[in-house]
């Protein structure tokens, strides 16, 4: 059994591992293979890889599948920082057919340069016995590749749809930042490649619910602002499907979602951004972000008629159903269902983040039960009902302590209602509270273990993504 020390250390190697093979191929894209700074950057990866070869862990091997990466197979966990170098190493690696990397003990520099430069090459009809036979011309002894290997048992189906999953979300927290800091900046918003994300999210929200509510548990605190409008975005898509709405009403509440808090880039962002409590002053200020989101809707060009429901939804979204929250209406109304949506979402996503004045989230289950249970919060009750029918009684990503005494992290809920409480868990930790090398997944509607209470990851040190994405 690895100790957490070292799947730590693993994790750190493998990242920077995969980062220079990345820079020094993007380096090599630019420059001939003599310039001295493709020469350096192939040198720090040489020292990456003797660091690695020197370690415990001996010769090694990269394997893919889809946007995964596993170092000897341990998979190195995906975050926001490195999205986009794991994705485009993925894809340049399979296109030439390659599923494998196996490096040993002896390498040098001047075979990495051999490699990548293949690398580089068009990959032809037949890619990898092209690429085998170039790289047998080479003096890359050291470096061998293996083959994709196509299958389709369940495991692996799930994970081509977390890898599909990634993607989306990715390019739609892409967006969402382009979007956002753009009207900061007071720049023109391209409308269409908001459409485009919102469709993808409602698409694979249809096509495979679960992998896409995994991706909201890959939060960052310097990236909350775009995250969390993503995720709402995804929550009330979800909310809608469960209230039976059509592809076409799932697209409008996802737009309407994303853009709920537009209206935040009115407002300074000291005040965004402040840590602790925020004076009646700055408060006041914060309070203006709906009605700024209704102008800013209301000015943005790009869409075909005037976008109604999603102005609503920026103005309408913190009211509550008492009409007790702001902004404050002189007459009464009757708030619209996409908007209650969109509050229980945002709700639910940033009672569960890290953010600038909320450094100790709550646990999902926890934040849920308020959301039920406590009428001051003025959410709808029968909007919350349903988002509870999706993410379980214990929502994915939830930190729980078993009846074993082991630490599990839910990873997957079962649409049976009367399984709502016992869902699938993949278990990190054994009894006496050792990490395990590989988390076993647990179904708990089979009975063999239950959920004693739930727990704080941040308390532990863990960052529940890592054993989901």
């Amino acid at each position: 059994m690895s100790s957490l020390d070292d799947t730590v250390n693993i994790q750190e190697v493998g990242g920077k591992l995969l980062t220079a093979i990345y820079v020094a191929l993007r380096s090599m894209r630019l420059y001939p293979v003599e310039n001295v700074q493709v020469q350096q950057l192939i040198d720090d990866l040489q020292g990456q890889v003797v660091a690695l070869l020197e370690s415990d862990e001996g010769a090694f091997d990269l394997n893919i599948s889809g946007d995964f990466f596993f170092l000897n197979e341990t998979r190195l966990r995906l975050d926001l920082s490195n999205f986009s170098t794991f994705g485009n190493l993925a894809s340049v690696l399979t296109s030439h057919g390659i599923g494998e990397v196996n490096v040993a003990p002896g390498v040098e520099s001047e075979e990495w340069a051999s490699f990548l430069a293949l690398l580089l090459g068009d990959p032809g009809d037949e890619p990898l016995p092209a690429f085998l036979d170039a790289l047998s011309q080479t003096s890359a002894e050291h470096i061998d590749v293996r083959p994709l290997v196509e299958s389709q048992e369940p495991e692996l189906v799930e994970r081509d749809a977390l890898v599909e999953a990634k993607g989306t979300y990715a390019q739609s927290v892409r967006v969402a930042k382009d979007v956002l800091t753009g009207v900061r900046l007071g720049k023109a918003v391209n409308a269409r490649k908001v459409k485009r994300a919102v469709q993808g999210i409602v698409d694979q929200v249809l096509d495979n619910e679960s992998s896409m509510v995994t991706m909201t548990t890959l939060r960052g605190f310097d990236e909350y602002t775009f995250t969390h409008s993503v995720n709402v975005c995804i929550f009330s898509v979800v909310i809608g499907q469960r209230l039976g709405f059509t592809k076409l009403q799932l697209y409008e509440l996802g737009l309407g979602a994303l853009l709920h808090d537009i209206g935040k880039m009115r407002v300074d962002t000291e005040i965004i951004n402040k840590a602790g409590g925020l004076t009646e002053e700055e408060w006041t200020q914060l309070k203006e972000h709906p009605t700024e989101g209704l102008l800013l809707l209301f000015d943005m060009g790009g869409f075909a008629e005037l976008p109604f429901r999603q102005m609503l939804i920026a103005y309408e979204h913190h009211m509550k159903i008492d009409l007790s929250g702001y902004p404050q209406n002189e007459r009464t109304r009757e708030l619209g269902l996409f908007s209650k949506i969109v509050a229980v979402a945002d709700g639910f996503d940033a009672g569960t983040s890290v953010r600038s004045y909320q450094y100790e989230p709550w646990p999902p289950d926890e934040v849920l039960k308020e959301m039920r249970d406590n009428p001051r919060r003025g959410f709808d009750q029968l909007i919350v009902k349903a988002l509870i029918t999706s993410t379980g009684v214990y929502p994915v990503g939830t930190l729980v302590i078993l009846d074993t005494h082991e630490l599990a992290v839910v990873s997957k809920t079962h649409s049976e209602v009367e399984h709502l409480h016992r869902p699938m868990v993949k278990v990190i930790s054994d009894g006496k509270g050792g990490p395990l090398e590989t988390p076993v997944t647990v179904d708990l509607s089979l009975g063999e273990r239950t959920i004693v209470r739930t727990t704080d990851a941040q308390k532990y040190g863990i960052r529940v993504s890592d054993y989901l994405i």
